[in-house]
């Protein structure tokens, strides 16, 4: 279908050019050939008036004109065109001299001085020879209309053929309108490549909305229009499809922000039900044991004030995980010493036994400065280190500084616990996500510190990740920010 369009258009620009060039020539043509016969006649109407007059002058200075009758007949008809020439002289009415038949030409043939006759002097309906043929006729009289000078020529077919152009002239028109037509041709065909090429782009980009035209133009004003259009299409074209790649993004964070945000708030609902049930059954069961020894009582209102702090604690965790993650990059930092954090983190845990056997150890050099928040950092060491002391079931955990570049720190924390199965790693940072479903109310943990350690890195510009590491635990990877302007 292309190709035929294609050939189509081109026969719509040759056709119409080109019956324009041969109308052009063909009327030259024959513009020359009229021209050319008018002046032929023209020439011999000139030589017949001439003969006439020259006769009429001699008769005028009383020279004997048959010489030069008899000069002028002998010189034309040497000439093939002239051969079949006569003339007639009358005076007074009377003819005095003649070469060839006698002319006798009517009254509204002599009223004019030139022009074409039938067969003059002779019935036309007659079996002459000379019956119904053709002549060039000049009628010459002198000042006082005594002498009058009659010359004819025959108009036959020798006489129309000189009156014609040289044929050469047609040969010579055909040739300029055959290449006049191959010209079109070619040109035609040359500039109806680049229209259909755009006509291409314009019906593949109505139907590809991912189509981009690559084609080659010649290097001419109307390639260059054909460039520059195709440019624009295609930058058009990649911009519309950024922006819906963006659009599509943008859409996605949103959706995904608000499953995310779905999630939560029914893990939230979830996690709330469980220690607010089992704090309403407590309490109920004290109420409806008014009798209960002082040991039950004690014992039942210590169980519901541990999960009175279960209940606090995961709202803190749910209060500071939403402000990581709406107004994270709001944070305010500062310039930090790591290794007082990770001191500071090592005297908690030793006073506060939070981690009960487990030991916690560091390896972070003086002067390791970072941009960050203190109370963040800090809560995020604690997390990890009692992830570690609550999950591990491994005799250590430490932090180390494993390397650096021009802009990061690149620190571990690891434990040298049993780890968790390679299927659990893509899911340890999902918020409430839990390898063994009882395991995280026994530990008393509320499923957010991973979350809140990823948010916390995070929200510093780091990267953080985990796998099984080298010691047998947990390794937990991230990087954090180094102070501006410092190597």
């Amino acid at each position: 279908m292309a190709s035929k369009r294609r050939i189509s258009y081109q026969w719509q620009l040759f056709i119409p050019l080109v019956l324009t060039l041969w109308v052009i020539i063909v009327g030259m043509t024959f513009w020359q050939f009229y021209n050319e016969r008018e002046y032929r006649k023209s020439q011999i109407n000139e030589q017949l008036s001439l003969v006439s007059s020259r006769i009429l002058y001699a008769n005028e200075t009383d020279v004997d004109a048959r010489p030069f009758m008899k000069f002028a007949v002998d010189y034309y008809r040497d000439n093939p065109l002239y051969d079949l020439l006569r003339i007639t002289v009358y005076k007074d009415g009377r003819m005095i001299h003649c070469y060839g038949a006698p002319i006798a030409l009517s009254d509204s043939e002599r009223a004019l001085e030139r022009g074409v006759t039938e067969t003059p002097g002779v019935d036309s309906t007659a079996g002459t020879p000379d019956a119904g043929k053709y002549f060039y006729y000049s009628v010459r009289k002198s000042k006082d209309g005594r002498v009058t000078v009659y010359t004819v020529l025959p108009f036959d077919n020798d006489i129309l053929a000189a009156s014609l152009p040289s044929t050469r002239i047609f040969w010579i028109m055909f040739a300029i309108a055959l290449v006049a037509t191959i010209v079109a041709y070619y040109s035609t065909r040359y500039f109806g490549r680049n229209i259909t090429n755009l006509r291409k782009i314009a019906e593949r980009a109505s139907t590809d909305p991912n189509f981009m035209p690559a084609m080659e133009y010649p290097h001419d004003e109307l390639g260059d229009i054909s460039r520059q259009i195709t440019t624009m299409y295609n930058q058009r074209s990649q911009a519309m499809q950024r922006q819906k790649k963006e659009h599509a993004v943008a859409l996605h964070a949103i959706e995904e922000k608000a499953r995310a945000k779905r999630q939560l708030t029914n893990n939230i609902n979830h996690e709330l039900r469980t220690p607010i049930g089992v704090i309403k059954g407590y309490i109920d069961t004290i109420l409806e044991n008014p009798t209960m020894d002082e040991n039950s009582r004690t014992h039942f209102l210590t169980k519901a004030s541990e999960h009175v702090d279960r209940l606090v604690n995961l709202i803190a965790d749910v209060s500071a995980i939403t402000r990581l993650e709406e107004g994270g990059e709001l944070i305010s930092t500062e310039e930090l010493d790591f290794h007082d954090i990770a001191y500071t983190i090592s005297n908690d845990i030793e006073e506060s036994g939070d981690l009960g056997k487990m030991e916690f150890r560091y390896d972070i050099p003086l002067d390791c400065k970072v941009m960050g928040n203190y109370n963040l950092l800090l809560g995020m060491i604690l997390n990890l280190a009692k992830n570690a002391g609550a999950y591990s079931k491994g005799t250590f955990c430490e932090l180390v500084l494993t390397g650096q570049d021009e802009k990061f720190y690149h620190f571990e924390f690891r434990d040298n616990g049993t780890g968790v199965g390679e299927e659990h790693l893509p899911h340890l940072f999902d918020r409430f996500y839990r390898i063994d479903s009882g395991r995280t109310r026994k530990a008393g943990g509320t499923g957010l510190g991973l979350p809140i350690v990823q948010n916390t890195v995070l929200a510093h510009g780091g990267t953080i990740e985990v796998t099984n590491g080298v010691l047998g635990g947990l390794c937990f990877k991230f990087t954090l920010p180094k102070v501006r302007n410092r190597k």
